[in-house]
């Protein structure tokens, strides 16, 4: 299973671990499996046959299967692949496992950003969406700033982000507390993620948002893999270490507030799939791909996780990556504690 493979694409040579490959072609097997279950999960559960059949648009349940399930599903593969891509991107960026934007501060101020735009304006999806890209990019530059000595590397900026994390919290809880009550019930509703009653008219506007930055990640991809290696490697092959930076927390912020301004903030995805997949592939750093699938695998685990365990009640799935985070977190932690 070890070894390099060459992939040619005209003139541009791609080489790619085997393991990677190998680990990614599973990742979507096991994605294709949770989905299947997934859209066949009723009162009355459907097999494989019957939601393929309704995929296609033949049988009773085609109409529940393919609007009402379906959104949901998608919902979880794409919004999960967003969320492990910009994990993968900060934790390169930081070079930190701990570096994930539900750590150091970047979804509690998308999440403020989401509250202005509610309490201050219409709340509009224009309006969610604007103000959760601002609001995370504002916690971003504050990050950044406090940790100027750092370089945008290493744990001083994980504390730093932890600590306006903490700040970004209070805030959002402050203004919830200052909100109207119906405004306020829905706000903390929606706090705790979830991807309940979503729909194809919500769905669109954010998948290609979310497209265009995966579009930027893979024109950008080589030189975070060069950046990775150090900065010294990567200034003599040409990499503009400035510039980079700045389109990888574009990027990162851009994925997770976009996920966030449609269900809310869900957390531990984007700390948790780069290094399950980086492990899973054996990779030197935190590859993109691997970090997307499993972040994909493991949002749609858990939203259907949050359908089942109190059916027919459906939890919102940000308490099951909450639950299962949280011992990843302590894990992680004392992981991180023995290294120093």
């Amino acid at each position: 299973m070890n070894g390099t493979l060459t992939l040619r694409a005209g003139p541009a040579v791609i080489h790619v671990e085997r393991r990677t490959v190998v680990v990614s072609a599973a990742l979507v097997v096991v994605a294709a499996v949770l989905a299947l279950v997934a859209l066949g999960r009723g009162q009355e559960w459907a097999g494989p046959g019957e939601v393929l059949a309704a995929l296609a648009g033949y049988g009773d349940s085609a109409f529940v299967i393919r609007q009402w399930r379906l959104p949901r599903v998608v919902a979880a593969l794409v919004f999960g692949a967003a969320l492990g891509l910009a994990g993968a991107v900060f934790q390169n960026l930081t070079r930190n496992a701990l570096g994930s934007p539900d750590v150091i501060g970047l979804d509690a101020g998308a999440y403020t950003g989401v509250l202005v735009a509610v309490t201050v304006l219409n709340g509009t999806a224009g309006q969610l969406a604007v103000g959760s890209v601002a609001g995370g990019l504002l916690a971003a530059v504050v990050i950044y700033l406090l940790s100027l000595d750092s370089g945008l590397s290493g744990m001083r900026l994980v504390v730093i982000g932890i600590a306006v994390n903490a700040m970004l919290t209070a805030v959002n809880s402050w203004i919830v507390l200052r909100a109207e009550l119906d405004v306020a019930i829905a706000a903390t509703g929606w706090n705790a993620g979830s991807l309940n009653g979503v729909d194809w008219s919500e769905l669109r506007l954010p998948f290609a948002v979310l497209g265009g930055f995966v579009l930027l990640l893979m024109l950008i991809s080589h030189a975070m893999h060069q950046a990775a290696l150090g900065d010294e490697i990567a200034a003599t092959s040409g990499v503009g270490l400035g510039r980079l930076r700045l389109l990888m927390v574009l990027a990162g912020v851009g994925c997770t507030a976009t996920v966030t301004a449609v269900a809310g903030p869900i957390v531990f995805i984007a700390l948790a799939a780069p290094q399950i997949g980086r492990r899973l592939a054996r990779a030197g750093g935190v590859p993109l791909v691997p970090a997307a699938l499993t972040g994909a695998v493991l949002l749609l685990a858990a939203d259907l996780v949050a359908q089942l365990l109190l059916q027919p009640v459906a939890l919102p799935v940000g308490v099951v990556t909450t639950a299962i985070g949280g011992c990843y977190l302590i894990w992680l932690l004392g992981m991180e504690v023995k290294r120093r």
